[in-house]
């Protein structure tokens, strides 16, 4: 489970570990654009009236992909305690190990540069603006969750998220 701010890197380390590790890469952006140029979302009364839409899918889909077997890297930003503890749920009912990453760019220049150079890759996804994403509701995470930074690239991160990957199969098995 990958959470962070918006323009921190998570969907870049998501994509390079799932092809490291043949993890499924499970966007919550890919999820919510999906749901916003079907109509849905603005049928059923907007985001405001559905925040966790894209996540409820999500749990769902990860859930299926877990106990088929499959390793899953959930993207999305997390920023709250109730979306970790869910993505925790899913995990512990599909007797899966979950390791909870928190990805960061110390690096404000850099985090904010990343922020303002974003391109949408997905129609229906409209990236955040950094007024939205310094404004944004971000909960403070627990001691025990495995933290990596960006500032310096991504592949440093990478190779610590996969390395904690083989140690929690070789630890456990699973």
């Amino acid at each position: 489970m990958l959470s962070g701010l918006p323009g921190v890197g998570k969907t870049t380390i998501a994509r390079a570990v799932g092809a490291e590790t043949g993890a499924v890469h499970l966007r919550i952006d890919t999820i919510e654009a999906a749901l916003s140029t079907s109509g849905i979302v603005e049928r059923a009364g907007g985001w405001e009236s559905n925040p966790d839409a894209g996540y409820r899918v999500a749990y769902a889909v990860a859930g299926d992909l877990l106990r088929a077997g499959h390793d899953v890297v959930a993207d999305s930003v997390n920023p709250l305690g109730i979306t970790r503890t869910a993505w925790a749920a899913v995990a512990d009912a599909a007797h899966a190990n979950l390791i909870d990453v928190e990805v960061t760019c110390v690096d404000r220049a850099l985090h904010r540069r990343r922020v303002e150079e974003r391109v949408s890759d997905l129609e229906g996804l409209t990236v955040p603006t950094w007024a939205e994403v310094v404004q944004r509701r971000y909960e403070p995470r627990a001691l025990s969750v495995l933290r990596v930074d960006t500032s310096a690239g991504i592949e440093t991160a990478v190779g610590t998220l996969v390395a904690a990957i083989r140690a929690s199969v070789e630890d456990t098995g699973v």
